[in-house]
């Protein structure tokens, strides 16, 4: 079980984010802009060629000992949607409740990760169903940047314009990713592409209870300083990123100012680009201008 957090913490309230509206053609996208006006993000959804949408996406803000703590995620389920609107209403929660969240963010983003994992197996443990999904999160605490990731839903920045991975999708045929599969026992095998057991084209999920010993929902977890030359970062499912290169999301992103255009923009190139998958952005933009120095979180 997660534990609350120290009491000694001066805590704001959470507050979810995005204000959301349908057009006719389908999307749904939403923005957000601080008080203060040094931090916005918007998001862009499309269930695109699929039955079902399975893919979520969370955003909340609040204040820690003075400091802005900033959370956004995208989950993109598989096998069914339960398990990516689960983690769409526990993560973070979780994730805030953490004893160390402030103290050691890194290593409470990993338990809580993997502590949510367990819930949602333990809450669909009485089913027949044996969904999952992927987890892209940005957490952004002062002026540090926490990025963490389970299978195939990814996160890149912006810096002085050039695109910068903070993620590295989990694939079975990554060579460090199959030696852990195969150490615990698993096999990686084609069928149409690598999969897991020849079922999961990824290396890394929550839930999959079938395949859990091997599919971990263990993050790898990348922190970046926010300076003057961060510009943006888009997080997407793989709706996105199966056809939009890390280059092509960041220069379509940085030609708008308004990030809940751009993460449309970057939705309809997927579309226009043949993607048959759920797709789901959210861009995030910083605004140095409007940053006071005062407000900076001290090394």
């Amino acid at each position: 079980m997660m534990v609350d957090s120290d009491s000694s913490d001066t805590r704001g309230p959470t507050v979810d984010l995005l204000k959301e509206k349908e057009d006719d053609g389908g999307f749904v996208s939403g923005w957000w802009k601080s008080e203060d006006g040094e931090l916005s993000c918007g998001y862009s959804s499309f269930r695109g060629k699929r039955v079902t949408m399975e893919d979520f996406y969370d955003v909340k803000s609040t204040t820690i000992d003075g400091q802005r703590v900033c959370m956004f995620g995208i989950f993109d389920g598989h096998g069914g949607s339960r398990a990516a609107e689960y983690l769409k209403e526990h993560l973070f929660e979780n994730l805030l409740k953490h004893p160390q969240f402030m103290a050691d963010t890194k290593l409470a983003i990993s338990q809580s990760y993997q502590q949510t994992d367990v819930d949602f197996l333990d809450s669909e443990k009485d089913t027949y169903r044996d969904d999952g999904s992927t987890a892209s999160t940005a957490v952004l605490v002062g002026d540090h940047l926490y990025v963490a990731n389970v299978g195939d839903s990814r996160t890149v920045i912006s810096k002085g314009g050039k695109a910068i991975p903070l993620s590295e999708d989990h694939k079975p045929n990554r060579s460090d990713e199959r030696r852990r599969i195969e150490s615990a026992g698993g096999v990686v095998m084609w069928a149409g592409t690598w999969r897991v057991g020849g079922v999961l084209a990824m290396s890394r999920a929550f839930g999959n209870r079938m395949l859990k010993q091997f599919v971990v929902a263990e993050p790898d977890i990348q922190e970046q300083k926010i300076d003057q030359e961060f510009e943006l970062l888009v997080l997407a499912s793989d709706g996105l990123w199966d056809v939009v290169p890390n280059e092509d999301a960041v220069s379509i992103a940085r030609t708008e100012e308004e990030p809940e255009t751009a993460a449309r923009k970057l939705t309809e190139a997927a579309v226009t680009r043949g993607s048959a998958d759920n797709i789901t952005c959210i861009v995030v933009r910083l605004h140095h201008d409007k940053i006071d120095p005062s407000n900076s979180q001290q090394d």
